[in-house]
């Protein structure tokens, strides 16, 4: 680039060709400061920790398991509570509620019952219809590959057999069987059934009573300082849980009033029981599914006498599950639990190894709940972050782990994708500057090493190029955005860029020319100057405006310096500081450079274009001449560089 726009920038240490203090040096590489690593607890007491909780839920499952799926139903039914004791007071509206709970749930599973019995006759016609299948089987594959290979297993069974050791002959010994079996071995299972299922109605009646007592009592034991964080805790888990219920009830409904009529359509038998037991093992993650699936087209297969009937329900309930999942799911379900997959997949193991078929049917709003601890509770933050569906890193921080990875492929598709989805011109602040801070940030802290940082430095740099070119493609798609000036040509405002440090500011005063580049504005460097030859420069060159880069999270102290320099060489001279970081507030040394001499301090690029744009318009009219239109060019060059 020729000296009016910056070229012939030199590449050697910045403190060999400067008269000013050390750069960065109060921030020299080392441990921690201001607390960045606090000592953590030892890793080998959490883990004692864990395996303790995990032993306690496991030895106390039957204690545990009633009060979860009674907290689940008070869950369900709090909504429904509230809304009738507005008419009709606590205790009519909370009996009511369950009672009518209680009846339908007993009502529909005798109406089970009652199917279930003309399905226990029919089962010696589905039995033949069964065998008269397999038989068909068996013939269908007589004479090929798996019946050779079934052949020859047996071959080589029948030799083993032969040259094994002969075996002792078996005692026969004569048992005597009971008269008749005790009646309590026939009622007890019932009887333990029943007990638990009064339990939980009589856990589920008073909890809804009680709920205001218990929530007082559970933010009372979280303490006086953590009555905010424990209220919005107990708030999004009671709506989640309530809303994740409601809509798997709303869509295991609406699947089972549609298996039905269409099995009915194909007249599968008992059609009414397939279609409510698939409604019902859907509240059963992952494996409730598949078994609502395969239970009306075995039940197909074994009633009818031909093969295209089951073939037809099989088609039907694919279609069926394909509907359930992509439409209704999405449009009633979707987000409802916000937990990610692979997370619910792993808690779903976990809680059904802990806890066998209750955990599993338990799963979802346990998890649910862990969740939401794990956002609220200091400590427990891993939690949220491994299960949670919303991303764990921000934008800028994926960015700037794929720079660490050299990936500069995927680094590249996340400007794509910003620039299509938000302001073009923001991926500057959104992700090009973060990244360069935070290589500073871990190289200061020793998280990164000199290398590293260079490397981090010089990928940004090759895809701010492409940044630049995305941003101008977004902009010419839109016919109302203005087109980027040559650099240049018809300049009514010439802006000298010096970088107070080293790469990392030179680069982020790249990303204001790229910022700038659809303004009359030239941003223009000499190459390396002392800080004293600054302003002399400037008024040789007719600039009236200096822009000095001081990337955070350094000390200010070294831009004061050069400030001071400059407002006592030249007092008319119009003095920015980018301390850009892409976040508005996130440096406090605006206060002390504004002190210092400088009109403006910019956190973002965004600030410092539109502080440029101001001075454009406040400039005498007799400048204000019309600016030739630039000539065509498949890519602006860079502007700085």
């Amino acid at each position: 680039m020729d000296s009016s726009h910056g070229a012939g920038m030199d590449t050697r240490p910045p403190a060999a060709l400067r008269d000013d203090p050390p750069a960065r040096r109060d921030a020299a590489p080392g441990p921690a400061r201001d607390g960045l690593h606090r000592p953590r607890p030892n890793a080998w007491l959490a883990l004692l920790g864990t395996i303790v909780v995990v032993a306690a839920l496991g030895a106390a499952r039957g204690f545990l398991v009633p009060i979860a799926f009674a907290a689940l139903l008070t869950f369900l039914l709090s909504p429904i509570v509230s809304r009738l004791e507005r008419f009709v007071g606590r205790v009519p509206a909370v009996l009511g509620a369950v009672t009518v709970v209680v009846a339908l749930l007993g009502g529909a599973g005798w109406l089970l019952l009652r199917q279930l019995d003309g399905v226990t006759a029919d089962l010696p016609r589905f039995r033949n219809t069964l065998v008269a299948k397999l038989g068909q089987l068996r013939t269908a594959r007589e004479g090929g590959a798996v019946d050779e290979i079934q052949k020859t297993i047996d071959r080589v069974q029948q030799d083993l057999a032969a040259v094994a050791a002969p075996r002792r002959p078996a005692r026969v010994v004569i048992a005597e069987r009971a008269a008749e079996q005790s009646i309590f071995g026939i009622l007890g299972p019932m009887l333990g059934l029943g007990a638990s299922a009064g339990l939980v109605v009589t856990l589920v009646i008073f909890m809804l009573l009680e709920r205001r007592d218990l929530r007082d009592r559970i933010v009372s034991l979280a303490g006086r300082g953590q009555i905010p964080r424990t209220t919005r805790a107990l708030d999004e888990a009671g709506s989640r849980v309530a809303r994740q219920l409601l809509m798997q009830s709303a869509v295991n409904t609406i699947y089972a009033v549609v298996a039905t009529a269409g099995l009915w359509a194909l007249d599968v038998p008992y059609p009414a029981v397939w279609g409510v037991f698939g409604g019902a093992v859907r509240y059963l993650p992952y494996v409730g599914p598949l078994a609502g699936l395969s239970a009306p087209v075995i039940v197909a297969v074994a009633a009818s006498a031909s093969w295209q009937q089951p073939l037809y329900v099989l088609g039907f309930m694919i279609a069926l599950e394909l509907f359930t999942n992509l439409v209704l799911e999405t449009v009633l379900y979707a987000g409802a639990a916000g937990v990610s997959q692979v997370g619910l997949l792993v808690a779903v193991t976990f809680w059904t190894w802990l806890w066998g078929a209750m955990g599993l049917l338990l799963a979802i709003p346990l998890t649910v709940c862990l969740v939401v601890i794990g956002k609220h509770v200091r400590g427990l933050e891993f939690l949220a972050t491994l299960m949670a569906d919303t991303s764990a890193a921000t934008p800028a921080q994926v960015f700037y782990q794929r720079l660490l990875a050299r990936d500069t492929s995927d680094a590249l598709d996340l400007i794509e994708r910003h620039v299509e989805a938000a302001s073009p011109r923001s991926v500057y602040d959104t992700l090009v500057l973060p990244a360069l801070a935070q290589a500073e940030t871990d190289r200061l802290e020793g998280r990164l090493d000199a290398d590293g940082e260079r490397a981090v430095v010089a990928a940004t740099g090759e895809l701010l190029v492409d940044a630049a070119e995305h941003v101008r493609r977004a902009e010419a798609a839109n016919q109302h955005a203005p087109q980027p000036a040559a650099p240049g040509s018809g300049a009514r405002l010439r802006v000298l860029g010096h970088a107070v440090t080293g790469a990392a500011d030179q680069l982020a005063l790249e990303a204001l020319a790229r910022m700038v580049d659809d303004l009359p504005i030239a941003m223009e460097s000499p190459g390396r100057l002392f800080t004293g030859e600054l302003a002399d420069w400037a008024r040789a060159h007719d600039v009236s405006i200096v822009c000095l880069a001081d990337l955070p999270p350094s000390s200010a102290s070294r831009a004061k310096y050069v400030v001071k320099r400059l407002r006592a060489a030249a007092p008319d001279l119009t003095i920015m500081v980018g301390r850009w970081t892409g976040t508005v507030g996130a440096d406090e040394a605006g206060a002390t450079l504004a002190n210092a001499g400088a009109q403006h301090v910019g956190a973002t690029l965004q600030e410092s274009r539109a502080f440029l744009q101001a001075r454009l318009a406040a400039m005498p009219a007799v400048e204000a001449a019309v600016v030739p239109p630039p000539p065509p060019t498949p890519a602006p060059e860079p502007a700085f560089s």
